[in-house]
């Protein structure tokens, strides 16, 4: 039982007296889970009753069951409880975006590992097949994107984001491939699973993640993403510029390291796209 998820269904049929207790919960929730049903009667100046009326309501049998529920609740922040208040002018809200990702730019530059960097690309580019693994919202995009930036130069890669296809690909993995995993959070399992898997069988593997996280270890080669995020719950991440950022800088490295291979197939790709697409060369030369 989610005590809070039920607390802000019922919110709006509370009485003044039970809103009061759901006050204090959501404000201050060190107290409501350490009072006694006296304590937290009298700091919501209701009688011991209410409290054990408001109880029922969220779903518990007796303010007993409510303070075992209420401490097996994962708190996962107030933030998702009670929002900051945000400008909703889209003025405001463009700064805030384009601050954050620039902010995000700005210290993944200044945190960029170059040397693991190196490694990753110099085994991208000698690698016979790649397999870019990423799942959740985030890390799914990543690694398409990794295969959107990488088969144009002429590399053999494919992506997943489905666990299972990813530890069938790790099983069927040769010495000669690579495997390329991201993952914001870095607690991934499954990734992890298919790392060791990988490992066992001597298929080198890089990480994109944090740095130190189960990810990380169970990587050969670990490009850490150390970010600070902020607390509005609406904003969308500005980790995933950063991580976008990264790609483009290893995309860049390996082309380089293949030059001759990705100039002609880069050709070839633009060739198709001005004969039936474009009908000249004037369009983005990335894609």
């Amino acid at each position: 039982m989610d005590i809070f998820a039920t607390l802000q269904e019922e919110k709006g049929r509370l009485s003044q007296s039970e809103n009061r207790i759901a006050d204090i919960l959501l404000n201050d929730f060190e107290f409501a889970v350490n009072a006694s049903i006296i304590e937290l009667a009298g700091k919501a100046d209701v009688s011991p009753p209410t409290v054990t009326r408001f109880c029922r309501r969220l779903g518990c049998e007796s303010f007993s069951d409510f303070k075992v529920q209420l401490a097996r609740t994962p708190y996962i922040g107030m933030r998702y409880l009670k929002p900051e208040p945000k400008s909703q002018e889209p003025a405001d809200v463009a700064q805030d975006i384009i601050t954050k990702a620039q902010n995000a730019l700005f210290l993944l530059h200044r945190s960029l590992d170059l040397a693991a960097i190196e490694q990753a690309a110099d085994r991208l580019a000698q690698a016979e097949m790649i397999y870019a693994f990423g799942s959740g919202g985030n890390s799914s995009m990543i690694a398409g994107e990794l295969q959107n930036r990488l088969f144009r130069l002429g590399l053999r890669i494919t992506s997943s984001s489905d666990h299972s296809m990813q530890l069938m690909m790790a099983a069927a993995a040769r010495p000669a491939d690579v495997i390329v995993g991201s993952s914001f959070s870095g607690r991934n399992t499954e990734l992890v699973r298919a790392f060791t898997l990988a490992r066992e069988a001597k298929v080198p593997t890089i990480a994109l993640t944090q740095s130190g996280s189960p990810v990380a270890e169970a990587a050969d080669i670990t490009v850490p993403v150390d970010l600070p995020e902020g607390h509005n719950i609406y904003r969308p991440t500005s980790t995933r510029i950063a991580y976008l950022a990264l790609l483009d800088i290893l995309a860049s490295l390996v082309a380089y390291r293949v030059q001759p291979q990705a100039t002609a197939t880069l050709r070839r790709i633009k060739q198709q796209l001005v004969v039936h697409r474009d009908g000249d060369d004037r369009q983005l030369l990335g894609d």
